[in-house]
């Protein structure tokens, strides 16, 4: 079976097998803000492949959520689940030192370069890489943003991005942030 034909429901039925489905997060289960992050992707018009870096965006922990860490060693196993591409920009959303991001967004020509503070080296993206990232890791707050009451963490930081992808993540951005 190939990573297009899998299905929703595989995707799900992993978590359930790791035993990730029902830890917390941000005051709702992992499997629930993970299938959160996946429908508000494609609400943003997203196609299935980033929808999967959605549900999968925190898989090996980030430098925010530690709660639950899928072994690197498993990375293979995901590729396998959700195609290459997306199991990348998963990890990368793990990976990444957040205050690296922030640079890229003063220069639309590039290089987009971030921080792996996983294996502690700095990683070039293409523009359309570093795009999706951007897009995966605002969607993933702005979804959490109003259970977490974190308003002011980072928030000048994710208003550029939503500024850099503008749209419907600038919109969304607007929506979630009215009145705080």
């Amino acid at each position: 079976m190939t990573v297009v034909e899998r299905s929703f429901r595989e995707m799900t039925d992993f978590f359930q097998a790791i035993g990730a489905a029902d830890l917390q997060h941000t005051h709702k289960t992992y499997l629930a803000h993970g299938i959160s992050v996946y429908t508000d992707l494609k609400k943003w018009q997203c196609d299935e492949e980033l929808c999967r870096v959605g549900m999968f965006h925190s898989i090996y922990g980030t430098e925010k959520f530690q709660a639950f860490t899928l072994p690197l060693q498993r990375r293979e196993e995901i590729r396998a689940l959700i195609g290459e591409r997306a199991e990348r920009l998963s990890y990368l959303n793990c990976a990444v030192l957040r205050t690296s991001i922030d640079p890229n967004l003063q220069n639309a020509d590039g290089p987009f370069v971030i921080e792996d503070r996983i294996a502690e080296e700095s990683v070039e993206l293409s523009r359309q890489d570093f795009d999706d990232l951007v897009r995966v890791h605002l969607c993933d707050w702005l979804e959490q943003v109003p259970r977490a009451e974190e308003w002011d963490y980072r928030r000048g930081a994710y208003r550029k991005m939503a500024e850099w992808l503008g749209g419907v993540a600038l919109a969304s951005f607007d929506e979630v942030y009215a009145g705080h």
